[in-house]
């Protein structure tokens, strides 16, 4: 999509989007499922969403189903032995979130996404903060014992419908955050203390409504960053946003974070804990 192609709106946004990446020397990320949808992962919640198009399928991700129904679990393992992050590919928009990372300008990316791309595009793993988890891992919700999520489904591939935690016998499930369950609390502290140590918070691919993510950029733009919001569907937040970005993201990211970066001479600012604000 070119400039010259936009509306008179849509170019102002575009413009001043380009300005604050091209300045900014502290960068935090919040990406959610429209970032992967173009490697073939659908999100939930949009068009053609898991959700949308099978709603019963939201009991999957609901813990107190899972704890509860023994064919929920054994439909989880299911879905879990098929799901396409096992064979999707980073994208360009995954690329150059990496590329921006090599800049030396993000500060934390932080993530809503189970797959892993992130790190498979390249970016530093100690840049990534998982807020729900990764799909790759297993978790026992009784004795806490992780482990591999190929070695458990090679077990449900054996056989096994419903494997259980082999130290303890307990429940196990994907090492992710279902409904109903907490985020870690440290994953938390780590994504707000992001969220207030940068210059520019951007988001992609983000209704920005579930939270405690959603927030992250509320309290970035209340420690004085500016925010970029690059998502397909308006979001609650936009009107705090000092620019709003619509359109495909594999076309969108590579585009805006393609720009040359500017001098900044302007100190980074330390912010303190938002409870005192």
């Amino acid at each position: 999509m070119d400039v010259g192609e936009c509306d008179e709106e849509d170019a102002a946004g575009w413009q001043r989007a380009c300005e604050l990446v091209a300045a900014a020397r502290r960068i935090t990320v919040l990406t959610g499922a429209g970032i992967s949808t173009g490697a073939g992962i659908p999100d939930f919640r949009g068009p053609n969403g898991v959700w949308t198009r099978d709603p019963g399928a939201q009991r999957l991700s609901d813990i107190d189903s899972y704890l509860a129904d023994p064919e929920v679990r054994r439909a989880a393992w299911r879905s879990r032995a098929r799901h396409p992050a096992w064979e999707a590919e980073p994208g360009p928009a995954h690329r150059a979130l990496t590329e921006l990372a090599n800049s030396g300008r993000i500060r934390a990316l932080l993530t809503q996404n189970i797959d892993e791309l992130h790190q498979r595009a390249g970016l530093d793993p100690e840049l990534v903060l998982e807020l729900h988890g990764s799909m790759f891992g297993t978790v026992c919700l009784e004795c806490g014992e992780t482990g591999t999520m190929r070695a458990a489904l090679r077990r449900v591939a054996e056989g096994d419908p419903d494997p259980s935690c082999e130290r303890c016998g307990g429940i196990l499930k994907s090492a992710t955050v279902s409904f109903g369950q907490a985020l870690d609390p440290e994953v938390v502290r780590s994504g707000q203390r992001a969220a207030m140590d940068c210059e520019l918070f951007l988001t992609a691919g983000t209704s920005l409504t579930v939270h405690p993510a959603a927030g992250f950029a509320e309290l970035a733009v209340r420690a004085g960053a500016d925010l970029i919001v690059c998502n397909a569907e308006p979001t609650p937040y936009d009107d705090q946003a000092a620019a709003v970005l619509r359109g495909n993201l594999d076309e969108v990211l590579p585009r805006l974070l393609s720009v040359p970066t500017v001098p900044n001479s302007s100190p980074l600012r330390t912010w303190g804990d938002p409870s005192t604000w």
